[in-house]
């Protein structure tokens, strides 16, 4: 009997059926994964997700109908329960919405223009559950969305409870975060190792009862901590 995992269940969310046809010709080729259905609009991506239970969910933002902001926010959104990872797939020059959709509750975003290896590592990446938000792409949210990122966002919790929850060291492991630095590049500037930097990730994540670094990044500027 095999020990491997079962494979990650994909499903494919774009309205262009070339691009559809493209992404479950390169996911279906992995050893780990199965490409479970497709959805060319928003509503069908919802009923595909309740009724299939993929593991993951490949999401345009750009979609008839629903859009996938809306989608994401229904299938993974705050108080959904057994919600799937949704990987958002956009492009920055054509959708000023993937900081709404991270909002929302996608796990992570990539460029459409990505090559196939790093989707196909996007996919695992937020189906072990970590956040795909590399610092190049955060600094990159940052100087195209900094109009979004805006503390009158805020709603709860507030600034101030961010800095009640968390020790010091943590607030400063938050801004670098936010910042889009890496956890390598944590370590070197507070000068502690890469391991610790992980644990402070962990206990902000808790603390702060988010679910990813995604939200972290998010939660960082809609209190104010961090500006564009």
């Amino acid at each position: 009997m095999s020990d491997a995992p079962p494979p990650i269940r994909v499903l494919v969310c774009d309205d262009q059926a070339l691009v559809r046809t493209g992404y479950a010709t390169i996911f279906s080729a992995q050893p780990d994964m199965e490409v479970v259905g497709e959805a060319d609009n928003g509503h069908e991506a919802i009923r595909a997700a309740r009724q299939l239970r993929p593991d993951v969910v490949v999401m345009d933002i750009r979609m008839p109908l629903l859009d996938g902001i809306q989608a994401t926010r229904q299938l993974a959104g705050p108080d959904t329960e057994g919600a799937p990872k949704v990987l958002v797939v956009t492009t920055f020059n054509v959708d000023a919405y993937v900081y709404d959709a991270l909002r929302a509750g996608a796990s992570g975003f990539l460029l459409k223009d990505a090559p196939p290896a790093e989707l196909v590592n996007g996919i695992r990446t937020v189906a072990r559950g970590e956040a795909l938000l590399a610092p190049a792409i955060t600094r990159h949210l940052i100087g195209h969305f900094a109009q979004h990122l805006r503390p009158a966002d805020a709603s709860r919790p507030a600034r101030q409870d961010v800095v009640r929850a968390l020790t010091p060291r943590e607030l400063e492991v938050l801004q670098l975060i936010a910042e889009g630095l890496s956890n390598a590049e944590i370590a070197a500037a507070m000068f502690i190792t890469p391991e610790t930097v992980k644990t402070y990730v962990s206990r902000i994540l808790a603390k702060l009862g988010l679910r990813d670094r995604v939200q972290a990044v998010v939660l960082a500027y809609r209190v104010g901590l961090v500006s564009p």
